[in-house]
């Protein structure tokens, strides 16, 4: 716990609702692939491999991030708080498979303040980035 102790806390809900991720807030430091405001779109990840082989890579990628602790995870939802280095601030990251479709939808926000300085988008592309590499999903076109 950092001097912050209780702003720790979730201050929003996380998790699927019909088939969505949590709609992200008004404020800039949140972004998902579920969102219909462009400055906080980001692309699903378009699978490469069979969903299966996909989510395996996926939690194994999320699980060697820096200060990334997994919390809930399930067959097609996975959930992780990821700290900052400097003052422990919590962000969420959600990852859901949506194996009809070849997906999955990511959401990443901040828990605290309004700006994050683009570090959810970064994080969310620096994940596709290594997945793209090791052949499990797709460069969006």
């Amino acid at each position: 716990m950092t001097v912050f102790g209780g702003m720790m806390k979730r201050r929003a809900r996380l998790g699927i609702s019909d088939g969505l991720l949590t709609a992200c807030p008004s404020s800039p430091n949140c972004v998902s692939s579920d969102a219909h405001d462009e400055s906080q779109r980001v692309e699903p990840l378009e699978l490469a491999v069979s969903p299966p082989q996909a989510w395996l890579a996926v939690e194994q990628a999320v699980e060697a991030l820096p200060r990334t602790t997994v919390v809930t995870r399930t067959s097609d939802y996975l959930h992780a708080e990821c700290r900052s280095a400097v003052f422990g601030f919590v962000d969420d990251l959600e990852l859901h498979l949506r194996t009809a479709r070849s997906i999955i939808a990511l959401r990443s926000a901040s828990r605290l303040g309004y700006s994050d300085l683009g570090v959810n988008r970064q994080r969310v592309e620096s994940l596709r980035e290594q997945l793209i590499s090791q052949g499990v999903v797709r460069r969006n076109a």
